[in-house]
C-alpha cells in the first residue's frame, strides 16, 4: 500500500510540477512577419566568461514558441541554456501545426507529418531552432517564462563564438537553410512573452 501511495505521489508531482505547460492561442496566423536582419558594417568583438563574442548581424524576431529546450551539460551550455523552436507565418498557424510534430533534443530541432498540411519548403523557411545566449540575468529570468504556444519576442545580435583552444560556434545567416550548421546562435539583449488577444 505504501509504495501505490508513493507512485501516485510521484505521479500527481509530475502531473502538476513538471509537466510542460502548453499554452493555446486558437487557429489562425498568429506571426505574420518575418525575423529581422541587418548587417553589421565594422562588428566589435568582446569577451563573454572565457569567450569570444562577435556579432556577425542585428537581428529581431517575433514567433510561436514551437518547443523549448532546456541544457545543462555540454560546453554550449555554459552560453547557452535554452533552445527555443520558432515558427513565424503559417508555423505560428495552430491549424497548421496540429499536424505537425516537432521535437527537440541534442541542440537539434526535429519535425515530422504524415500529411503535409503545408509545404515542406514552408515548414523549413518559417521555422527554425536558435540557441539563446542572455546578455545578463535579467533577459535569462524572461527566457524562463516563455512556454511552449506562447508569442516571444527578442532582439540582439547572430554572433560567432570562440575560444582560447580554437573551439566556435557559428550562427547561420539564413532563414532558408537546413541541417548542420543551420541553426541561428542569438545574443539576447532583450526578450519579452507577447501578450495575444
Amino acid at each position: 500500500m505504501k509504495k501505490l501511495a508513493f507512485l501516485l505521489l510521484i505521479v500527481a508531482a509530475w502531473y502538476f510540477g513538471f509537466r510542460e505547460e502548453v499554452v493555446t492561442l486558437g487557429p489562425g496566423v498568429t506571426v505574420p512577419d518575418v525575423p529581422q536582419q541587418k548587417p553589421i558594417d565594422r562588428p566589435v568583438s568582446f569577451p563573454f566568461n572565457d569567450y569570444t563574442i562577435t556579432p556577425l548581424a542585428k537581428f529581431s524576431i517575433r514567433a510561436k514558441v514551437l518547443s523549448r529546450e532546456e541544457y545543462s551539460i555540454g560546453r554550449e551550455a555554459e552560453l547557452s541554456p535554452l533552445d527555443l523552436a520558432l515558427g513565424w507565418g503559417r508555423m505560428s498557424d495552430e491549424d497548421v501545426l496540429k499536424d505537425i510534430e516537432i521535437t527537440q533534443s541534442g541542440r537539434w530541432y526535429r519535425w515530422r507529418t504524415r500529411n503535409f498540411p503545408i509545404s515542406r519548403q514552408d515548414i523549413e523557411e518559417q521555422s527554425g531552432n536558435m540557441h539563446l545566449i542572455p546578455a545578463n540575468e535579467h533577459v535569462e529570468d524572461m527566457m524562463d517564462e516563455a512556454h511552449r504556444g506562447e508569442l516571444v519576442e527578442f532582439s540582439g545580435s547572430l554572433v560567432r563564438v570562440e575560444a582560447a583552444d580554437g573551439w566556435r560556434w557559428i550562427s547561420s545567416l539564413s532563414r532558408t537553410d537546413t541541417g548542420a550548421r543551420s541553426c541561428e546562435v542569438v545574443w539576447v539583449e532583450s526578450f519579452s512573452v507577447v501578450e495575444y488577444d
